[in-house]
């Protein structure tokens, strides 16, 4: 056992996988990965750039925006290297150190992003079925201890698990399945039990993303039920608007995440590029197209980008 936690703990190398089969045409698989990546470092930067100097959208729906921007670039970081030093340069050793700060921030960045999802579901529904008291419930002191208490609770639910990745023995295959760490795929390298990270890591996950998608889901049910009390049509068009980019981001996030989690834990059978293509989608399609459905769908988004892409154009 102790040469085992000495390997573990020192010179332990993992080798990670691009795509399964397709290993010649990595390069030519990289183009719509970096395409992805541009999209999304570009879209985010953007939308941090017009909430922050944009004073018409120092709102509580929007500094909830800069959130989930900030979580999606801190995403695409966590993976940036591993993927695209996989697809350009072959280059898949990655230290057991190395490989478990990885898996905590990529689980970390998941996590915030289902904790911001559920307060933008929870200021929307204060916004249309409270909104006289509104602006007293969002503060902006309430909005900050919101985010910390984001950060927080990630970091104290998922830190444990990488303290127990830590204290694991490795002794088969190394090859991991991803070109990225993944939790569940290093744990089944394992030569020990590894039922305790198994079960932590499934009850993490439901006790964040799953309780965080039952609240939202409740909070869209009490918002139509408020909407359809509405009388007039055009009001109650206007108010579904207003939620149609949220509920768009969050079928982005929690589609891929569910696709993910039954594809590693019931679909042994299924062909290695199945787990690739949903790894990577659940990692990269939710940064790349939240920006999109926000500049397009939300007009004070939409505005603000406009004038400041085509200033002169705003002025007229």
């Amino acid at each position: 056992m102790s040469s085992f936690l000495n390997i573990t703990s020192s010179s332990l190398i993992f080798f990670l996988t691009g795509v399964p089969g397709l290993e010649v045409a990595h390069a030519s698989i990289s183009i719509p990965f970096c395409c992805l990546y541009k999209t999304a470092f570009s879209g985010n930067g953007v939308i941090l750039f017009v909430i922050i100097t944009e004073s018409s959208l120092h709102e509580p729906m929007y500094y909830f925006l800069s959130m989930l921007s900030t979580t999606d670039l801190g995403l695409c970081v966590s993976t940036l290297v591993t993927m695209l030093g996989i697809f350009w340069f072959n280059a898949r050793q990655i230290s057991f150190h190395a490989c478990v700060a990885q898996t905590f921030f990529i689980q970390l960045f998941t996590v915030m992003e289902s904790s911001v999802l559920l307060a933008i579901a929870f200021d929307r529904f204060i916004a249309i079925c409270n909104p006289l008291r509104y602006a007293t419930i969002l503060t902006d002191s309430r909005i900050v201890k919101v985010r910390f208490a984001i950060l927080i609770r990630g970091t104290v639910i998922l830190l444990p698990l990488a303290l127990l990745l830590k204290r694991l023995p490795f002794c088969r295959s190394h090859v991991l399945h991803h070109s990225y760490c993944f939790h569940p795929d290093v744990i089944q390298l394992s030569c020990s039990d590894n039922k305790i990270n198994s079960v932590l890591g499934l009850t993490a996950l439901i006790v964040t993303a799953g309780v965080d998608s039952i609240f939202i889901f409740l909070s869209y049910i009490l918002i139509i039920k408020t909407v359809l009390s509405i009388a007039s049509p055009e009001e109650q068009h206007k108010v579904f608007s207003t939620c149609i980019s949220h509920t768009g981001a969050v079928a982005i996030f929690y589609i891929p995440l569910i696709s993910l989690c039954f594809v590693h834990r019931f679909g042994k059978r299924a062909p290695p590029y199945a787990h690739t293509l949903m790894a990577n989608a659940y990692l990269l399609i939710p940064p790349a197209m939240n920006p999109i459905i926000y500049s397009v769908k939300t007009k004070q988004i939409h505005r603000a980008i406009k004038k400041i892409l085509f200033p002169k154009e705003s002025v007229l």
